[in-house]
């Protein structure tokens, strides 16, 4: 079942016009998962939006974060009736406490730069690779580090800047060295810009206009999904 237009929001959550430009490749790649009874594990979920995704979709989901899932992501579940197909665990991507090939479908979504380095940023995607079944998905949407300007407002404002590696999208390409296939797009400019969600919506329509002529280094999205072979 493809997300509603108004469960986009509860999906996503912040800077969502942006963000959500992942949906149509995702359900895509959804789509084509044939197992009887499909399993995911979404990761660094806080609030549970990709989750819920996944359990639209048809999927037995482990909602996971680093310290567990909140009180708002089991709500939220509940609210859509899912409590029967989503449980909730405390998981370190560096070590995930499952046997290989174990999930369909794996999603994550502005999570990996919080890790800092790209030796842990690798390490959580050979992980991820490995809990994977043969022919399963990894759906992920990550930072980019954008312009020059996104960078020097990141520095000023941004509290977590001190961490957070951003990836950029043709030198980090080789994280997903494991995987046979990926799949993947960016978009995202000046949106992330906004003070407000409302503004950022906005903004969000004006980057749709000019984003064939942003390239795609000063973009602040990347999204796509990668093939385990």
């Amino acid at each position: 079942m493809a997300a509603r237009t108004d469960d986009r929001d509860l999906i996503f959550q912040w800077e969502v016009r942006s963000w959500s430009r992942a949906l149509p490749l995702w359900e895509r790649h959804l789509r084509a998962i044939t197992s009887d009874q499909r399993h995911a594990l979404a990761l660094g979920e806080r609030d549970g939006g990709l989750s819920l995704m996944l359990a639209n979709s048809g999927l037995v989901v482990v909602c996971s974060d680093l310290n567990g899932p909140t009180q708002r992501a089991k709500d939220l579940h509940a609210a859509f009736g899912w409590d029967e197909c989503v449980t909730y665990e405390s998981i370190d991507t560096l070590a995930i406490p499952k046997p290989d090939n174990s999930f369909d479908v794996i999603a994550f979504k502005s999570m990996i730069g919080a890790l800092s380095t790209k030796e842990r940023q690798a390490q959580a995607i050979r992980e991820m690779h490995r809990v994977l079944k043969p022919g399963g998905v990894l759906l992920f949407a990550e930072n980019l580090h954008g312009s020059a300007l996104h960078g020097w407002l990141r520095k000023r404002f941004v509290a977590w800047d001190a961490y957070w590696r951003y990836l950029d999208v043709k030198k980090d390409r080789d994280l997903f060295a494991p995987f046979t296939r990926v799949d993947d797009a960016t978009t995202g400019f000046l949106a992330n810009l906004g003070r407000t969600e409302a503004q950022r919506d906005l903004i969000a329509r004006f980057d749709a206009l000019v984003m064939p002529l942003i390239p795609a280094g000063m973009r602040t999205i990347w999204y796509g999904a990668a093939i385990k072979g």
